[in-house]
């Protein structure tokens, strides 16, 4: 069994129930390269500031060293008798270097290492995922560029409303994607704050260097108070919120995509390589990565609740209810991060069918808005206007004829304002290429945004 941290006052061994029940190996080994690289830089602080030999200082920094390639090669594996990663990396460290390796544990608790351990981790996670983000954003940009000619029926309610451009609606991603990149941004300056010297809640009598620990793990500064430094995890939840929103943002794409693929859509076809069959039913083609992607969103914005509900009855300072932290952050993380590198490649492969959205585009009562907007610039208030404009649907649809069919003297019999261009406005094609409006869906927009979304990203 490995030897407990803190069991010079208990008199009887953990009841083995207990030890189980209490271990978090199984969750927090991750954390191992973050509680070594954070060791390294406790050690140096601590020969630095003379409250251990230089020399030892030394011996430990080098036998943490060691640790830490062992650990980067993939080759480091939990002990499930440690309590948690702190106690195995200090027996793995006993056993290099001999009993100078109790001298670690100098002017810390495991309370700020745990702190350190989980913002190291949370600073690296919204930095990759910020990265991944990128990525799918030039993804969706490459795509609506690959799609920038194709026309699609825009959706209120699930119901057919206006054309607009695939490529608008590709974009209207990108956006979203863009705040959640500056969200994790934003995130990372309150991530980005050392704890460690903090003790167990107090801080230590013996005389750290906390600027100086900071400086060798890039920490933007230092934590001004011990109690809050220790049992503040608002860093993990904002980090959870982000990754909720984000989660959101992609299984909503998802949703979108997966009613495209569907017969009844028709607007996408999937990549083989990114759909699934039936064991049954031999003509299926199913979407099940996108389907993953929108079920997902539950669970990490369930963790985000899960913490908080953690959080929401501790007194300060520390307790082990913390323990539970980073069961949902290293879920989510996962979750999104995979998420994000799988939706990239998917993107990256998809095709339009385009005989199927021109069937899609026959409603021409898509236009009906044009026709309503070509009253006003002849004067005609709007509200006048759309009631014009949906008594003629309402006739059209009676007679069972498409706006389209209809000749400019059966035009005229509901307002003697319509012309020759108006019936040229029920014409999908036209109707995107006279949203000239910033930000609206015609192609000169869409080209200007992408050629702006393109500059962003240095491409």
């Amino acid at each position: 069994m490995a030897r407990k941290l803190w069991g010079g006052r208990f008199r009887k061994p953990t009841d083995p129930v207990v030890a189980r029940f209490t271990s978090s190996i199984a969750v927090d080994h991750r954390l191992a390269r973050y509680d070594v690289v954070g060791s390294i830089a406790h050690a140096r602080m601590l020969g630095k500031c003379g409250i251990i030999p230089q020399a030892e200082a030394n011996r430990l920094v080098r036998g943490l060293e060691r640790l830490l390639r062992v650990i980067e090669q993939g080759t480091f594996k939990p002990d499930p008798s440690a309590e948690d990663i702190h106690t195995q990396v200090q027996q793995m460290l006993t056993k290099l270097i001999g009993p100078v390796a109790e001298k670690l544990q100098t002017a810390r608790s495991r309370n700020d290492q745990v702190a350190l351990d989980l913002r190291l981790y949370c600073r690296d996670a919204a930095a990759q995922a910020r990265k991944k983000i990128r990525r799918l954003q030039q993804a969706l940009v490459d795509a609506a560029q690959r799609f920038r000619d194709v026309v699609i029926p825009g959706y209120t309610h699930l119901q057919r409303a206006q054309p607009v451009l695939l490529a608008h609606h590709l974009l209207a991603y990108v956006e979203m994607l863009q705040r959640d990149h500056d969200r994790l941004g934003e995130a990372l300056a309150r991530i980005n704050v050392l704890p460690l010297g903090a003790g167990a809640l107090a801080g230590t009598s013996l005389p750290i260097d906390r600027h100086f620990a900071a400086r060798q793990l890039k920490f933007a500064r230092v934590s001004d108070n011990s109690l809050d430094a220790v049992s503040d995890r608002d860093f993990a939840v904002e980090l959870l919120g982000a990754l909720s929103l984000l989660a959101v943002h992609l299984s909503r794409f998802a949703e979108d995509a997966i009613l495209w693929a569907t017969e009844e859509f028709g607007i996408l076809e999937l990549d083989d390589a990114f759909a699934t069959g039936s064991s049954l039913m031999p003509q299926k083609k199913n979407p099940d990565v996108l389907e993953l992607i929108r079920g997902q969103a539950g669970v990490v914005a369930g963790g985000w609740v899960s913490l908080l509900s953690v959080l929401k009855g501790l007194p300060l300072a520390y307790n082990r209810d913390l323990q539970w932290d980073k069961l949902v952050v290293f879920q989510a993380v996962d979750l999104v991060q995979g998420s994000l590198t799988v939706l990239e490649r998917l993107i990256r492969h998809v095709d339009v069918r385009r005989d199927r959205i021109d069937r899609l585009l026959e409603s021409d009562a898509l236009c009906a808005t044009d026709l309503a907007e070509h009253l006003v610039r002849k004067g005609v208030p709007f509200r006048q206007a759309h009631e014009i404009v949906g008594g003629l649907v309402l006739s059209a649809e009676r007679r069972g004829v498409k706006l389209g069919a209809l000749r400019l003297a059966e035009l005229k019999r509901f307002s003697t304002l319509f012309d020759e261009e108006a019936q040229a406005l029920l014409n999908p094609r036209r109707s995107v290429e006279v949203k000239l409006s910033w930000g609206g869906t015609s192609p000169q927009s869409v080209k200007q945004a992408i050629g702006r979304w393109r500059k962003q990203f240095g491409a």
